[in-house]
């Protein structure tokens, strides 16, 4: 294990805990939602603050970055828009009645989860509510978005013609215990997912296997036919909630309240890796190049081997929870409670990361060239002994 490192660059301009860092597409820029009421653009060339966007009245929870605008949502109730050169507030979309605590970007739609107990559909640029979503019995925390065209063949599609037309559906998990799926287009209920006992805090998808993933304060993380609402697994053993999940080719990464992550294979169900090491609650986790990076309530990241489960490096330096982290260039950013964005230098840890799958296939390779001529070998030897046989 290396060493901890110090930060490459502290960013300190803040002057509230940082609840969401997000990454625009192009990577160029990131962006950072804090309690103190702002959200702020950094560039990942330079590493300097170059917007500062003002206008929420309340902190803000959640924010999303596009490479041409930014998102924010707040507990006043709103979601903003921003123009990433100028720094101008382009729209205020208003309609929530609590805490708007999530929003996704698809498409020209604007989605949002909120305390009221609604999600909603936005057009993005006019700046008005498309549809809301009502059914949950408590507040909406966690969102996706899939098109029906993904997972549908044509004979399954038996809804109104609205709605085929449409094909876009919303997810949502709520407090109450629910995941319901929803078409976009009439804002009416498709699936009620029903199996967790507790809030469900986290959810990922993979729509070309038409399955989606649920995590929740039960313990448990679900797996679902998103076309028929079926459960298909339950992944039984963290002993706390599952707070946040990635899925990487067909591998189920889930961290929790239990102070561990652990790695599934999705096929089978079975559990093949238990990272340790975190001293509470893991908030946050990126999968980058064979190395699984965690944030925890610990105030330190780590970087796990993620075959092996061997800690490669902790990140010290933080004061508070980490809650998000992203990657770009072999560089780690981590957002903290402390209303610190820190800098980390990665490429040490992925250098040798790299030299080690590189030392491993040529292994692999050399051993699958020598079951090749044993193979042949055997084969040639029962051909002999065939021959001799007069066989």
């Amino acid at each position: 294990m290396g060493n901890s490192g110090s930060a490459v660059k502290v960013c300190t301009d803040h002057q509230g805990g940082i609840n969401w860092l997000s990454l625009s597409p192009d990577g160029q820029r990131l962006l950072t939602g804090s309690e103190d009421g702002t959200a702020r653009l950094w560039s990942t060339a330079d590493s300097q603050c170059h917007g500062h966007f003002q206008g929420h009245e309340s902190y803000i929870t959640f924010c999303h970055l596009e490479n041409e605008a930014a998102f924010t949502c707040s507990a006043d109730h709103t979601i903003r828009k921003w123009d990433v050169v100028t720094g101008q507030c382009l729209a205020v979309y208003r309609g929530h009645t609590s805490i708007v605590n999530r929003i996704l970007v698809a498409k020209d739609y604007l989605f949002s989860g909120s305390y009221d107990r609604t999600a909603r559909c936005w057009s993005v640029d006019k700046e008005k509510q498309i549809q809301e979503f009502r059914g949950h019995r408590n507040c909406v925390l966690t969102l996706a978005h899939y098109s029906s065209r993904d997972v549908l063949e044509e004979e399954e599609e038996e809804e109104e013609e609205e709605e085929r037309v449409s094909r876009d559906l919303l997810v949502t998990g709520s407090t109450d215990c629910t995941v319901k799926v929803w078409w976009v287009s009439s804002g009416r209920c498709y699936q009620t997912l029903l199996g967790h006992t507790g809030a469900v805090l986290c959810l990922t998808l993979d729509a070309p296997n038409r399955e989606l993933f649920s995590g929740s304060t039960d313990y448990t993380i679900r797996t679902w036919n998103i076309v028929t609402g079926e459960q298909l697994k339950v992944f039984k053993e963290h002993q706390g909630s599952v707070i946040c999940l990635e899925l990487v080719n067909r591998h189920l990464y889930s961290g929790s309240a239990d102070r561990t992550v652990k790695c599934w294979l999705v096929d089978t169900g079975e559990r093949i890796q238990t990272y340790k090491a975190h001293k509470h609650s893991v908030s946050t986790l990126k999968y980058h190049a064979g190395i699984l990076f965690t944030g925890s309530g610990d105030a330190c990241a780590r970087a796990f081997n993620s075959k092996s489960g061997v800690l490669q490096k902790i990140f010290r330096g933080h004061k508070f929870i980490i809650n998000c982290i992203q990657i770009h260039n072999e560089l780690l950013y981590t957002a903290s409670h402390d209303g610190t964005l820190r800098i980390w230098d990665i490429r040490g840890i992925c250098k040798r990361n790299k030299r080690r799958l590189k030392k491993e296939r040529s292994v692999q390779s050399r051993s699958s060239q020598k079951g090749s001529l044993s193979r042949l070998f055997n084969n040639k030897v029962g051909c002999m002994v065939q021959q001799e046989n007069g066989e």
